[in-house]
């Protein structure tokens, strides 16, 4: 399988793509104005405590107070008191050393820890841990227990916090890990002087950029180029991967062409697809993909499928090509939380096992945690895909000003009795002679016309006069009723 990684740089935002065989699978966008906020570390001061949702806000200086529940609360100190209380550990006012696990998304603040988490190229290094581990991944036993020794006896010298192994440790020489740990450790001092110089409300810890941050977290062996169409960017790309992942260097590539590095690989055309609710697939059914603030559901259809030998064998090829296209999508737009998805009820049970299985297989290279429930007797799979940041309809789109996001406007037939309705209000609170009414060219045309008979009756039964002029900037629901 051909892997690469596509950075394309502009001044206003970064773009890392992540392309399987020449087809795009991940896409991740940051913006210089709206950069993500994970990872970052602040002196937070408690706000408000809550009891009962035993939780607390936190002012970190971001336009809306963090969320901090009990079960994010540094490991060490649940042990030491042992209370369910959140009461016992925050109280307003106090300062506290936070970081963000989640960003803000929609009406809901950053979600943050006090569990500090330092990540590396192989290692995260929690300082307030008192113990090691090893990412689940590797699964290897004898690799896992080298690992785990490696850790231990780095932390019994030093005296420090915990470290997990990541996924790219696994087989790297104990020297380059321990040289790794080291690096995390002054890292961390730096951190430790800037906390107590810093104020309440601060940053005092920043990520790295995204294209940095590349290197760090979406690299793995396999990838056969990471290719950057920014001069600058690559010369810092080179500069960290020498003093730290020196195996990514021969990888790196400056793109020069002359056309834009993702549309060679019609990335483009994969994002506006992307955006669409509907997605086709390659047996000529298709998927529905609609996105709610409480969760996503999928519709599956068969559409104009019909190559098995007989309706259940064309519904189970298609639910299992829709698998493997829903994973896809799931991770291109970053779709996270509840998600529903409604395959094609299938009669046999065996076909159900086998397409659920090939939504886990397919769903194994999503970087992001989920998990998946058995296909309901109404052919549901209930799935949850864990949210870090916003989707990408979140990130490039806005709610419609004309439908406020709900994809649909009243027709201009239930405008007409709706305005014919806010009439007949006025003139019997204001007892008026004449009337405007302002509204979309599409709304007037058809009172005018179609609606002219039921017009006059309504002028005639109130005694009034109406006037109406068509405005061009009003979407079909907007109106407005002027007393003359």
């Amino acid at each position: 399988m051909s892997e690469e990684i596509l950075i394309n740089v502009t001044p206003p935002e970064t773009r890392v793509a992540v392309v399987e065989n020449g087809v795009l699978q991940e896409l991740i966008i940051e913006r210089s104005r709206q950069r993500g906020l994970v990872g970052n570390i602040y002196k937070g001061e408690v706000c408000r405590v809550l009891p009962g949702m035993q939780a607390a806000f936190v002012d970190i200086g971001l336009d809306r107070a963090a969320f901090l529940h009990l079960s994010d609360l540094c490991a060490k100190d649940l042990e030491k008191k042992g209370s369910e209380n959140i009461e016992s550990y925050l109280h307003e006012g106090q300062h506290i050393i936070v970081q963000v696990v989640k960003d803000p998304l929609g009406a809901k603040g950053a979600r943050i820890t006090t569990e500090i988490s330092i990540p590396s190229r192989f290692q995260v290094y929690m300082p307030y841990a008192n113990n090691s581990g090893v990412s689940q991944r590797i699964e290897c036993d004898e690799e896992r227990g080298r690992l785990k020794t490696c850790l231990d006896a780095f932390r019994k010298q030093h005296k420090c916090g915990g470290f997990i192994a990541r996924t790219a440790a696994e087989c790297v020489e104990e020297l380059v890990l321990i040289a790794d740990m080291t690096f995390l450790l002054k890292l961390w001092e730096a951190v430790s002087a800037k906390i107590a110089e810093s104020k309440p409300k601060e940053l005092i810890h920043k990520d790295l950029p995204l294209s940095v941050r590349t290197l760090r977290d979406l690299y793995k062996e396999g990838i056969e180029r990471v290719r950057v169409d920014s001069r600058e960017t690559y010369h810092r790309l080179i500069e960290f991967a020498g003093t730290f992942v020196p195996e990514i260097v021969p990888v790196l590539e400056h793109y020069t062409g002359d056309s834009p590095l993702f549309d060679i690989y019609s990335v483009e055309d994969e994002i506006q697809k992307a955006l669409e609710r509907k997605v086709s697939l390659k047996s000529g059914g298709h998927l529905v993909f609609d996105q709610t603030e409480s969760m996503t559901t999928v519709d599956v259809n068969t559409g104009g499928y019909v190559g098995g030998k007989s309706l259940e064998e064309t519904i189970f090829k298609t639910n299992l090509e829709a698998a493997q296209t829903i994973s896809r999508q799931l991770r291109l737009r970053n779709l996270g939380g509840i998600i529903i998805i409604d395959f094609i009820d299938m009669q046999s049970d065996d076909h159900k096992k086998q397409v659920l299985q090939a939504l886990e297989r397919c769903l194994e290279k999503d970087r992001a945690k989920t998990k998946i429930t058995e296909v309901s007797s109404l052919g549901l799979v209930e799935m949850t895909r864990k949210r870090t940041r916003e989707s990408l309809e979140h990130i490039l789109c806005e709610p419609c000003s004309a439908c406020g996001g709900r994809g649909v406007l009243k027709t201009s037939e239930s405008m007409c009795l709706e305005i014919f309705r806010e009439i007949i209000r006025e003139v019997r609170q204001y007892k008026v002679q004449k009337l405007l009414v302002l509204a979309a060219n599409s709304v007037v045309e058809m009172l005018l016309d179609e609606e002219a008979d039921m017009l006059a009756e309504l002028e005639t039964f109130l005694g009034v006069q109406i006037k109406f002029r068509a405005e061009a900037e009003y979407n079909q629901e907007q109106y407005d009723v002027v007393l003359l």
